[in-house]
């Protein structure tokens, strides 16, 4: 029996599946073809979430189930330009049954703690990466902690990220970062343009590590900090750590799974 069977061993169309489509006019046309397809439920009734359009849909949709409580899997359907965590829109079964033979990824998010020199604190998920970037054209200088002891007094240069093995290919694969596979329970430590010291090319951390980072002269060389999508400037210190409480489930059609992709991308030539 397929793991997303229904517990009393009914089949694939009657799963219980709500449908979330991005703005976009594609996103709406596939909508209007998935809704012939299956009897949608809402989603907070629903097992399972269908979502319809990119990447940074599939982003923003995980982050309000985080922000809401939720814990459901997601079926992601591409529609967007690269479509890393999504299924392709073709196929020739139908949704339903696409779901019920596609396998979960389970992880977890990241937790950031920040603090601004003014003293407000914000607090945000990110599911990619955390990272820090200065704010003008002067270096910025960061002390890197990790569980309290300072492991770095000072790295100079354009900013630091710590990233999740879900956003391992992301930005952190662009500042040179590590390719981490799903299921490693590792986070990447990865300097951005880093002036000093110039050679060191970051850390591989286990995910129960606590990361602290401590910005030096804030007043003269401001620094934001990044969860995904939410910004906070002119931070003094930000605090990262994997969230235990807190899992999130992708699924993948059979032979597209993530880890197929992220092995995929460690041999491109």
């Amino acid at each position: 029996m397929s793991e997303l069977a229904r517990p009393d061993g009914s089949d694939a169309q009657s799963l219980r599946l709500a449908l979330i489509l991005s703005d976009s006019a594609p996103a709406q046309m596939r909508g209007e073809e998935l809704r012939q397809a299956h009897p949608w439920v809402t989603p907070e009734e629903a097992d399972i979430i269908v979502v319809v359009g990119g990447d940074g849909f599939m982003l923003h949709v995980l982050h309000e189930m985080l922000d809401r409580g939720i814990s459901k899997p997601c079926y992601g359907i591409n529609l967007g330009t690269v479509g890393f965590l999504m299924n392709s829109m073709h196929g020739d079964a139908t949704i339903a049954q696409r779901i019920q033979e596609a396998r979960r990824i389970p992880f977890n998010p990241l937790r950031m703690q920040a603090t601004t020199q003014s003293g407000e604190e914000f607090s945000y998920w990110a599911i990619n990466e955390v990272s820090l970037l200065r704010e003008t054209r002067q270096t910025a200088k960061i002390e890197i902690r990790i569980n309290g002891r300072v492991r770095m007094g000072e790295l100079a240069g354009d900013g630091i990220l710590l990233a999740t093995p879900v956003g391992s290919t992301a930005y952190n694969l662009s500042a040179n970062g590590p390719i981490l596979p799903l299921g490693c329970r590792m986070l990447a430590l990865t300097p951005i343009s880093p002036f000093r010291p110039r050679r060191w090319k970051g850390a591989i951390l286990p995910e129960s590590a606590d990361v602290e980072f401590r910005i030096r002269e804030p007043g003269k060389r401001p620094v934001a900090a990044v969860a995904d999508q939410k910004e906070v400037r002119d931070v003094r210190t930000v605090r990262v750590a994997t969230s235990r409480e807190r899992e999130l489930t992708l699924l993948f059609d059979p032979g597209f799974t993530l880890e197929e992709r992220i092995f995929a991308e460690q041999f491109q030539v």
